[in-house]
């Protein structure tokens, strides 16, 4: 709209003007059908990196560092698990197969048996005055530590120690003796070293039990410290120390006492493959066929498995290699696969050939899992949608997942991206000068906004909007509320009283309190910042985009900056809503800043780190404004209440287009329109619940369907390239 003018009468359209006009262009203009809405298309989905991270943890049980290994996703529509930007390049593809090799190498066994391993360090092996990680030649010590074996066989115990000098010369030494259940196996002359390594291998006959490995420091010539090389008296010197690098016991060694190694039950659940050739690509067929399911998160024809089967064949038939590695290599190549690092989805058979078809209980069971635990569907949604009955157990299963440790990733990522929760931990703001010198210190000086205390702001965020979800609470209560999660410092930082400890938790705000709800939150006012000072343009278009989604348009071109106006001010440092006012008289600026800048300025009583403060440039804040739609409000208490009275229906809107955009992976489109009002007609009806929102998103025609025109094309696509 122009800008308002003086004298001008505001015209609006009444409400029913207002519900002409939309129905008009929803079932006139762009066609929309009530009986089978559009669900749109969605592009077939690359893993992003906190997905793929996921993924791998529950399919292979490490913990592989993706967000290190892999380069930074793009976003596109402000989440980063937008398919239309989740593309591949070679340099991308090469991590990925870089990444199947390594990720193999480090969680699937190589052999079907092997000698058990215990090690010890220097830290282990305790005694009265200290461990055996520094142990000087000057003084007598004794370190002890036991091995525990339940066989009695033979082992091999590997010790390591290091001696370690100063460069000046020290003519101290000692004699560091090992023995082993009280019998000397080895006594080492220790002297001065810059660095040096002794090893020792002991092959020992051991019963059932424990057995302790000792090592103790006899010193020689405890007071030769005091001269030097050439024999004259020198300065005191103790710089010679010797440690226990490592005490490594392999056993028992007999073949038929050999452990099954870490993690081979996971891959190879019926034991060590069978001698018999035909018996042994069987075992593989049916651990390659298990493994492939999980991984491509439906189940595998026979023709892929063969070829799996021939991959692995071709290893543990030749050059004297194992069936376990045989099977490893087979699986780089699944980890390796599109069908792996993309989620490709397919229709309901039955409904292949409409226009519009229901995904199959397979892809509803990717979306579900990936949308509320960023990972791979768990073995109950398999189970259930390779029986069919995912779709009538839907409800059960998301009040199930919602309760389950992995819907931590949907908390953490949605509001890490919605409310740009995650930049807390990265947003450049000094510190010194937004809080000035009384700025409150740690321990070792530094200034308290430091990597901990950001993560609790962000901590804050993420366990005030589970606690939303989990009881089920409106979605108001993200705008206000009498509560919120804090910990001793944050309450200091924020003026609450009476909370102590580290631990965050929910604590009842005073009445008259000015938090409660994400705006007043530390998170969301730092992420709105500068560097050293607030922005209330940030704020006001963070409230516009994020909160009422009615966001401005761009700004145009040679638009003058904010500090230009301080000339107006000749001989004192203007506030931050003066310069805004005269920024405003410019007429390009004043449409935009006339919805931006009252919202903002609202918070401008919240410094940049998120602490309260009534006056700013030496002068009193003014926090009163008025929205573009016209409420009016005194500061940001009753901006919060205005937000939740008169335009409730504009935050159902937001959050349900940045919900249904995360769970979908694509920007709302036109066509999505009836769906969403159809979800915020639900919310205004069930007063705002979040489950009503949850469920409206994952029950709505564009999370269960899809256009199938384009899904041949895409599976096509995926195949030929796997190929």
């Amino acid at each position: 709209m122009p800008p308002r003018e003086e004298g001008v009468e505001d015209f609006r359209p009444t409400a029913a003007e207002v519900e002409t006009l939309s129905h008009w262009i929803k079932f006139d203009a762009f066609g929309a059908d009530l009986k089978n809405p559009d669900p749109g298309r969605v592009t077939v989905r690359r893993l992003n990196r906190i997905e793929y991270r996921n993924t791998i943890s529950d399919l292979m049980g490490i913990d592989f560092n993706s967000e290190v290994e892999f380069p930074a996703d793009d976003s596109g529509n402000g989440f980063d698990n937008n398919g239309d930007v989740l593309t591949i390049s070679p340099l991308l593809m090469e991590k990925y197969l870089a990444a199947a090799e390594k990720v193999v190498e480090t969680a699937v066994p190589r052999v079907a048996r092997e000698i058990r391993e215990r090690s010890a360090s220097g830290k282990d092996f305790k005694g009265p005055d200290g461990n055996g990680d520094r142990l000087s030649v000057t003084k007598p010590a004794k370190v002890s530590r036991s091995f525990s074996v339940e066989e009695a066989d033979k082992y091999r115990v590997t010790v390591e120690l290091e001696v370690r000098g100063s460069f000046d010369f020290d003519a101290g030494h000692c004699k560091l003796v090992c023995r082993v259940d009280g019998t000397e196996m080895f006594a080492e002359d220790v002297v001065w070293s810059e660095r040096k390594t002794l090893k020792h291998e002991l092959e020992l006959d051991w019963k059932a039990g424990n057995h302790t490995v000792t090592f103790e420091v006899v010193p020689l010539e405890p007071n030769a410290g005091n001269t030097d090389a050439g024999g004259s008296l020198g300065k005191q010197s103790t710089f010679v120390v010797a440690r226990v690098a490592s005490v490594q016991v392999r056993g028992p060694l007999s073949p038929e006492h050999w452990a099954v190694p870490k993690n081979h039950a996971r891959f190879f659940p019926d034991g060590p493959a069978p001698e018999d050739p035909a018996k042994r690509d069987a075992y593989a067929a049916k651990v390659l066929r298990t493994f492939a399911t999980k991984a491509f998160r439906r189940p595998v024809d026979d023709a892929h498995v063969k070829q799996l089967v021939a991959v692995a064949r071709q290893v543990y038939t030749h050059g004297g290699k194992t069936f376990e590695e045989g099977i490893g290599r087979a699986m780089m190549a699944v980890l390796a696969s599109p069908r792996f690092l993309f989620r490709v989805e397919e229709p309901e058979a039955k409904f292949a050939k409409e226009a519009i078809a229901p995904v199959d209980e397979y892809a509803l069971a990717s979306r579900l899992s990936y949308f509320l635990w960023s990972t791979m569907p768990d073995a109950e949604l398999m189970q259930l949608a390779a029986k069919g009955e995912l779709r009538k157990e839907l409800r059960p299963q998301v009040a199930r997942m919602l309760k389950d440790e992995k819907a931590k990733a949907f908390t953490k990522h949605f509001t890490g991206q919605w409310l740009q929760a995650r930049d807390v931990e990265s947003v450049p703001i000094n510190a010194r000068v937004v809080l000035g010198p009384s700025a409150p210190r740690n321990r070792d000086g530094r200034i308290e906004f430091d990597g901990q205390f950001r993560r609790w702001m962000r901590a804050e965020t993420e366990m005030y909007f589970e606690h939303v979800i989990r009881e089920d609470r409106s979605v108001l209560e993200l705008i206000d509320s009498d509560y919120t999660f804090l910990n001793e410092k944050l309450a200091q930082h924020y003026g609450v009283d009476g909370v102590k400890g580290e631990n965050l938790r929910l604590v009842k705000l005073p009445p008259d309190s000015v938090r409660g709800g994400i705006l007043t939150q530390g998170t969301v006012l730092a992420v709105t910042s500068n560097p050293t000072r607030t922005s209330p343009v940030k704020r006001g278009l963070f409230i516009l985009e994020n909160i009422l989604g009615t966001p401005p348009p761009p700004a145009p071109p040679n638009v003058p900056d904010l500090e230009e106006s301080k000339d107006r001010f000749k001989g004192r440092e203007p506030k931050l809503s003066e310069m805004l006012a005269v920024h405003r008289e410019n007429k390009l600026c004043s449409s935009c800043h006339e919805r931006m800048d009252p919202l903002g300025l609202a918070m401008e009583n919240f410094n940049a780190l998120g602490s309260w403060r009534d006056t700013e440039a030496g002068q009193k804040i003014e926090a009163a404004g008025k929205l573009v739609t016209g409420e009016k409000f005194a500061d940001v208490r009753e901006l919060k209440k205005v937000i939740v009275r008169d335009r409730a229906s504009d935050v159902y809107h937001c959050l349900t287009e940045k919900l249904m955009t995360y769970a979908l992976g694509r920007g709302v489109e036109y066509y999505d329109m009836q769906t969403i009002d159809g979800i915020v007609a639900n919310l205004e009806k069930d007063g705002g619940k979040m489950s009503t929102l949850l469920l409206g998103v994952i029950e709505s025609a564009p999370f269960q369907k899809q256009r199938t025109q384009s899904t041949p094309a895409a599976a096509v696509s995926l195949v030929s390239t796997e190929r």
